[in-house]
């Protein structure tokens, strides 16, 4: 059974920062890509960032966040992590943590979310 439980998120003032953490059980860790997607009020899950198995590639949405977001993770302790700097309005959403197998187009595995609210 994979779960995925993220923490981290809060209320932050706008330009501050967050780490949002997620924290899985998966035998075979580092076998997964892993990704966060994030959800606002009325609107579509929208992709963040994403992470290869062995952190050596990293991948952002557009420059909405890059350059603002930094993925990284640790496979030893099966957590991969969401440092948000410089936080927007526009950023606050539910962020969720997603795990696939390296190779597939599908997140197989989702977290229940985290609320992320940053204050004008």
């Amino acid at each position: 059974q994979v779960q995925l439980v993220e923490s981290g998120g809060g209320l932050v003032q706008a330009g501050g920062s967050l780490r949002l953490s997620c924290a899985a059980s998966i035998r075979t860790f580092s076998n997964y890509t892993m990704g966060w997607f994030r959800q606002a009020p009325g609107k579509e899950r929208e992709f963040v960032a994403a992470i290869s198995w062995n952190g050596v590639s990293t991948y952002y949405a557009d420059s909405s966040v890059k350059g603002r977001f930094t993925i990284s993770r640790d496979n030893a302790k099966s957590t991969v992590h969401l440092q948000m700097n410089s936080l927007k309005p526009g950023d606050a959403a539910v962020y969720y943590c997603a795990a696939k197998i390296g190779g597939t187009k599908k997140y197989a595995y989702w977290g229940q979310g985290t609320q992320v609210t940053v204050s004008s």
